[in-house]
């Protein structure tokens, strides 16, 4: 194993050997605030984070560990991502999770593996090492799903999130097993090699399809493999909600591009028209679902399905006009849309957690009532990320559905242009959720005279995450670019 190995994975040693040092140094830590843990772990995801981005702008592509890993800039650049929305996370929460015990050096660990498995996944070249990462991420969140014992809705919701999610890897195994058979091999550019030569084992390669696809909608959320999103988001507490809103659904991208793009392109005809199914049912039922929801947690979930079922528009027409150019609009729209995404639900998932206090959780509309009055500065932070995930300009929302739809109309098809219609259709149902959310915060009187107690760093991020949330609808160029950037070195090698 020579020394370019150890380099090329340097960023995910330092993950590991922190989060090994952070549970020893746990130990030792009697404040109940856990400072030098959190001091710890968010200077831990700080310098990873940087690694990564450094590393992006390297543009290197590098095949590793005896071509089981690939480093490139993609993998880089959604790393980067997960580190900050980890880093972020764990910011918002810490008030909110020392309020409900919360606040262990277990939150802080099972943290770092989750990221660590992320990190393993979105630069695996292999079905096992994508595999190996899907299993440390998830049972990492399964783990702190369960965290608070002594609350019955966040036991259960761990039991469905691991049973559900259990089955979604058996559903992906399967389907990775059956294209092994299919092909002779583990290795994602042999399988495109033994795709493309149009010799594998056509039923067995259609099932082992299909169940990949499935797997994946288990792991974004989409439906028919939604059910356990709304139950999850709601009964989970709010701080191992948002680990699991967040950077996951990035590693779910990353993941489906190594797969499918990577592995599987000579099949898109196939999975394409899949994922066309999963987007529009996801539409559908998660716009109008959403609607009927008084929760506001389970609202986010719904609405999560719906933006799922957005961004997934962007894997679909990249096939039709068969050139390089089509590909990158499409993949790094799609890209563009799901990290814009993870930072609106950041900062919604964040001040419901901000607004939280010891035996109250803030999770129903109606507990947003008058927020302007009691938080300016809250309330116009909230309205900026449900203008954002309505798709209203000037949030980031807007440029980001219209980068989807401008990759479906490029095609010219007409079924592609269609869709493209239905999409906003949706979009215009969803508005209404969203904009009602904006009316209780500023056109009704408060219900709640409490005070609004939340850590400086806390108000602070909230503040940065609505402007940057802002900013980018503004200035969505450079973004973009490095999505694009991006995509165009992973196809390109």
């Amino acid at each position: 194993m020579t020394a370019s190995n150890w380099l090329a994975v340097f960023p995910e040693i330092v993950l590991l050997v922190m989060a090994c040092v952070i549970a020893l140094v746990d130990l030792f830590v009697a404040s109940p605030k856990r400072t030098p843990t959190l001091l710890l772990s968010a200077a831990t995801l700080v310098v990873v984070g940087l690694m990564h981005f450094n590393a992006f702008l390297g543009g290197e592509t590098q095949y590793v560990m005896g071509r089981m890993l690939v480093v490139d800039p993609l993998g880089h650049l959604l790393a980067f991502f997960c580190c900050l929305a980890t880093l972020v996370t764990l910011i918002y929460a810490q008030i909110y999770a020392s309020s409900r015990d919360l606040l262990r050096g277990e939150l802080f660990t099972l943290s770092l593996f989750s990221l660590l498995g992320i990190s393993i996944m979105v630069a695996g070249n292999n079905f096992l090492v994508i595999y190996l990462g899907l299993e440390l991420m998830s049972l990492a969140l399964y783990a702190l799903a369960a965290l608070r014992r002594d609350h019955a809705p966040a036991t259960e919701a761990a039991m469905k999130y691991f049973v559900l999610g259990a089955l979604a890897s058996g559903f992906l195994l399967y389907g990775l097993s059956m294209m092994y058979g299919a092909t002779g091999s583990l290795d994602v550019p042999r399988v495109f090699e033994v795709l493309q030569s149009g010799q594998p084992n056509k039923q067995v390669m259609a099932f082992g399809l299909a169940f990949i696809v499935a797997g994946l909608a288990f792991k974004f959320g989409a439906v028919p493999f939604h059910m356990w999103v709304p139950d999850v988001y709601h009964g989970a507490p709010s701080a191992i909600t948002l680990l699991i809103a967040g950077a996951p659904k990035i590693a779910a991208f990353g993941m489906a591009f190594r797969l499918l793009v990577e592995g599987m392109s000579s099949q898109a005809a196939d999975w394409q028209q899949m994922l066309m199914v999963l987007s529009i049912c996801s539409l559908v039922i998660g716009n109008l679902a959403a609607i009927a929801q008084t929760n506001l947690k389970r609202m986010l979930a719904y609405s999560t399905i719906s933006q799922i079922g957005f961004m997934l528009l962007g894997f679909t027409p990249t096939v039709i006009a068969a050139n390089t150019n089509s590909a990158i609009n499409g993949y790094s729209s799609a890209m563009f849309y799901l990290i814009t995404y993870v930072l609106t639900t950041l900062g919604s998932f964040g001040l419901i957690m901000l607004l939280a206090r010891p035996g109250f959780e803030a999770e129903e509309v109606n507990d947003l009532a008058g927020l302007n009055k009691r938080s300016p500065v809250m309330a116009l932070a909230m309205a900026v990320f449900m203008f954002s995930l309505a798709g209203e300009p000037p949030a980031v929302g807007f440029y980001a559905k219209l980068a989807v739809l401008q990759s479906l109309v490029a095609t010219g098809e007409s079924a592609y242009i269609w869709l493209a219609v239905f999409a906003v259709m949706m979009s215009l149902i969803g508005a209404f959720y969203y904009l009602r959310v904006v009316k209780v915060m500023y056109f009704e009187e408060p219900s709640d005279d409490h005070a609004i107690v939340a850590a400086p760093g806390a108000h602070a991020m909230l503040s940065a995450n609505g402007l940057a949330v802002l900013l980018l609808g503004i200035f969505p160029g450079g973004l973009m670019a490095i999505c694009s950037q991006a995509v165009l070195k992973a196809l390109g090698s």
